[in-house]
């Protein structure tokens, strides 16, 4: 298991304090007790927790200068990149998990490490379907290894409502620029493709002033 207290952050332009760190610590001692329970994460990758989920989600931070916001992480999963983004201090987290097994284990991983229902709350757990969520008030939108771009801003326009002041955060793979091209024909939207710091061949989407054709 890795030891973020002597993980690099800064090496990649990241200020994470050693508090965070420590969350993060107790986060992975649950992720891979519960891996032995039910699929988390895919079982190539636990060799590589901190690069592949930890690193890769924290470097959505870059993108959020102003932290005091409330974000949506659609398709939570095991809580990458949205549990990973409230132990770095966004004010306010709304998890999307329809499986409940994943639900229950973000659940516990926010209780060992945020408080859980201490106040302030930073974190809310929505065991549902992204279509049938409702979360009013939304500045930022994240997804991971969820679905292809024209899918996402399906989901992404349905929970954004009648706020078009929202701001889509997209960790993706090599095919980002085959799959902006099929969601534009679809959709009108401003991106911005941002080099990975974990994948030479990944790019963080940066999306804006989305608007169905």
């Amino acid at each position: 298991m890795p030891d973020f207290t002597n993980y690099p952050f800064a090496k990649y332009g990241l200020d994470v304090s050693h508090e965070t760190c420590g969350m993060f610590n107790r986060y992975c001692e649950l992720l891979l007790k519960w891996q032995k329970v039910i699929n988390l994460v895919s079982d190539t990758t636990l060799e590589e927790l901190a690069e592949r989920h930890f690193l890769d989600s924290a470097q959505l931070i870059k993108f959020i200068p102003n932290k005091q916001i409330k974000l949506a992480d659609m398709g939570s999963g095991a809580g990458f990149p949205g549990l990973v983004l409230a132990m770095m201090g966004v004010a306010e987290v709304h998890l999307i998990e329809s499986d409940i097994r994943k639900a229950t284990f973000l659940r516990e991983v926010s209780r060992e490490t945020l408080g859980g229902n201490k106040e302030p709350q930073r974190v809310f757990i929505h065991d549902d379907r992204v279509e049938d969520t409702v979360i009013e008030g939304l500045d930022i939108i994240t997804a991971r290894a969820l679905s292809p771009l024209r899918d996402l801003l399906v989901m992404t326009n349905k929970l954004a409502g009648d706020n078009g002041n929202f701001t889509a955060l997209f960790l993706k793979g090599e095919k980002a620029d085959e799959e902006i091209a099929q969601a534009k024909k679809r959709w009108n939207f401003d991106v911005e493709a941002h080099q990975s710091i974990t994948d030479s061949t990944g790019k963080v989407l940066k999306i804006n002033n989305l608007k169905a054709k």
